[in-house]
């Protein structure tokens, strides 16, 4: 019964992600609820879906935008160090800090999700950012991402169309390599401290995998806006869940 609710969650999580995001909403709880303890079952559900993010840039890379004033080098060193920092702040946490801080992060997580559609024009329209200030949000988006990461895609968006980046194909191909690249180095951190279940881990890898190709060859007979409402939905419950246990 454990197999099959981590198969399913991991391949519900892969579709998700291919069309709207939001698929640790529900691998992360499946591994909790699982068994595996809070610190492990979240470097385990790094380990499960980074691979996606790598495929997805391979897609997307005839779109990567150049960036003005800033290198391509400087912009992906700065999300591995921050990669790295997050996740072994994350080792390094308490299991029981951890676990009261869980809920915060899913709800916060779960607002932004659910804003992001109105939230990210509107600071498109409002704000422009140079590469500095770019390089200083990135790091702690990366720093967050290696620590917990829900919700990274939609940060990494709007902070790329604050720098000008406005075509969504080039964002998203941004997006993707950054994120697969600092999750990459988190993978790797979590590998060294022992902090990988990994017989669910490549369970919800093959599963997750096989999810995200379905969710993308059915992505365009899809409304998106009818996945977004069941991310939030299940966003919420997820997160009453967390804090009703905590």
């Amino acid at each position: 019964m454990t197999i099959l609710l981590l198969v399913v969650a991991a391949f519900a999580a892969g579709a998700m992600n291919s069309v709207a995001g939001g698929g640790s909403f529900l691998t992360f709880p499946a591994l909790v609820f699982a068994g595996i303890p809070s610190v492990t079952a979240n470097a385990t559900n790094t380990v499960a879906l980074f691979p996606a993010s790598l495929a997805s840039a391979w897609a997307y890379r005839h779109d990567f935008p150049k960036l003005e004033g800033l290198s391509a080098r400087a912009i992906i060193a700065i999300s591995a160090v921050g990669g790295a920092v997050g996740a072994l702040l994350l080792i390094f946490t308490p299991e029981k800090t951890f676990n009261a801080v869980v809920p915060w992060l899913l709800l916060a997580a779960t607002l932004l999700f659910a804003t992001s559609k109105r939230l990210v024009p509107l600071l498109r329209s409002r704000a422009q950012i140079g590469p500095v200030t770019l390089c200083v949000i990135q790091f702690g988006i990366s720093v967050y991402g290696g620590y917990f990461g829900g919700a990274i895609g939609i940060m990494m968006l709007a902070l790329f169309g604050l720098f000008g980046v406005t075509n969504i194909n080039s964002a998203n191909a941004l997006k993707t390599l950054l994120a697969g690249l600092l999750n990459a180095v988190a993978v790797v951190c979590f590998i060294l401290a022992n902090q990988v279940d990994w017989g669910p881990a490549l369970t919800m890898l093959v599963s997750s995998v096989a999810g995200g190709y379905l969710g993308a060859r059915l992505a365009r007979r899809m409304n998106p806006d009818h996945i977004r409402a069941v991310v939030i939905a299940i966003g919420v419950t997820m997160t009453v869940v967390f804090f009703v246990r905590q």
